[in-house]
């Protein structure tokens, strides 16, 4: 029998030592965050958590624990059946519950009773969570930053994608909060991980890159969307060397009738957003948008919203906020396309 225990810390710098690893949580405590890669496997699930919770209140800690250990056991036999069967004797998970107690406990020593060396995170995803917090802190000073600011529709997103696919260091916080990081930035039908787990996504990116090589990434505000980025993040970017990336205002509505094309096919659905802006253009400007998204004229609102909100916005957050963007060197592709970005990217990387 083969059964480890490792500090939350020991197992962040070994997460890729691992065949496999295992959440032993509920399905909802999964979902709201998990480790980078791990896979669900509930020794309790949603209904059965809540019942043996309420038994341990309500009855008492005994009769709870002994319905509790006939449902994990039925459960993790089901999960041996389902995932384990077909691997080898070498095979190496790393478990966890919520603080490394009876339902990983369980799950492991089961396994190690067949022969597989296992690995449970002391603490579980609590310890694990304090770990990540205080990591992130630790990781960013280490980091050197290139910030790629613009007015809304630069196409900076299609700057970062473009340096990525050259092999660049990027760090895309939109994309990793699911969020366009403006009123009219939330994607249909795609919703935002939770804030725990958006930190999760950052500090998996920030451990892979390699401190000796820049990290480009876009001049957020400390809100994309519903998430917050990292205090520590978010002041290392604004005291980093600042990119002005710069389109024509032509070639910047193209791009965004482009880019949220699913506004113009949702003409209720933009209406709505648009509506968010009330309080800050007032009644009259709105309805007049409202109006001529309603009549198809979707060129001449993008221009409006541009000129009259996000341009002046835009401009006086990056003066205020961003300490080097007075100094920051222009870039001007020669238009919006794919490959005037990916050449842009070229030249920024020769």
């Amino acid at each position: 029998m083969s059964l480890t225990p490792l500090s939350a810390a020991d197992v962040m710098a070994r997460l890729s030592d691992f065949d496999a690893i295992i959440d032993a949580r509920s399905e909802d405590e999964y979902q709201a965050d998990h480790l980078p890669g791990a896979v669900n496997w509930p020794t309790l699930n949603n209904a059965e958590r809540i019942e043996i919770g309420t038994l341990y209140k309500q009855v008492n800690p005994f009769e709870a624990r002994k319905r509790g250990a006939a449902i994990a056991a039925r459960n993790i036999a089901g999960h041996l059946e389902q995932h384990v069967i077909d691997h080898p004797r070498d095979w190496q998970p790393l478990a966890y519950c919520w603080r490394g107690g009876q339902r990983s406990g369980s799950l492991a020593l089961v396994l190690s009773q067949i022969g597989f060396r296992v690995t449970l995170v002391e603490g579980g995803y609590k310890a694990f969570r304090a770990a990540l917090v205080q990591d992130i802190v630790a990781r960013v000073p280490q980091l050197t930053f290139r910030v790629v600011c613009g007015p809304t529709g630069s196409g900076k997103t299609r700057l970062l994608q473009a340096l990525a696919a050259q092999g660049a260091q990027v760090l895309d916080l939109e994309a990793l909060a699911n969020h366009r990081s403006s009123v009219l930035g939330a994607m249909p039908g795609l919703a935002q991980p939770t804030q725990k787990h958006f930190e999760t996504l950052v500090w998996d990116q920030l451990r892979h890159f390699d401190p000796a090589v820049p990290v480009f990434v876009e001049s957020e505000s400390k809100k994309v969307g519903n998430l917050s980025v990292p205090a520590a993040l978010m002041d290392a970017m604004r005291n980093s060397t600042c990119l002005n990336l710069q389109l024509s205002d032509a070639e910047r509505v193209a791009l965004l009738l482009e880019d949220y094309d699913y506004l113009t096919r949702n003409v209720g659905y933009f209406c709505e957003r648009l509506a968010k802006l009330t309080e800050l253009k007032g009644h009259e400007v709105v309805k007049r948008w409202q109006t001529m998204a309603q009549e198809g004229d979707f060129a001449r609102v993008v221009m409006e919203l541009l000129t009259q909100h996000y341009d002046p916005a835009y401009l006086q957050s990056m003066q205020r906020n961003f300490v080097q963007f007075a100094q920051a060197a222009q870039l001007a592709p020669t238009e919006r396309s794919a490959g005037a970005m990916n050449a842009l990217a070229s030249r920024m990387l020769a």
